[in-house]
């Protein structure tokens, strides 16, 4: 996984292997400008997880994803 990447970028910043204990569950955050443009990915492993679409943030609209079914089910979200 990729902690935070800027599109066109490499990872920005922890790259490596979530491991979600029973209790978590795999995320990955996606937040674009209002345009449709998108500005970063996030991806990690949290207690408390909701899906949301197109919340807005500021200047900014929020996709997220909660994954527990299956290892690295937040790879290709």
């Amino acid at each position: 996984m990729c902690h935070l990447q800027f599109p066109g970028e490499k990872c920005s910043r922890g790259r490596g292997i979530c491991t979600a204990t029973k209790e978590e569950s795999c995320t990955t955050g996606r937040i674009f400008k209002n345009d449709g443009t998108p500005w970063l990915t996030f991806m990690g492993c949290l207690k408390n997880c909701a899906n949301v679409d197109n919340i807005k943030w500021s200047v900014y609209l929020v996709n997220f994803r909660c994954c527990r079914s299956h290892d690295l089910c937040n790879v290709h979200l």
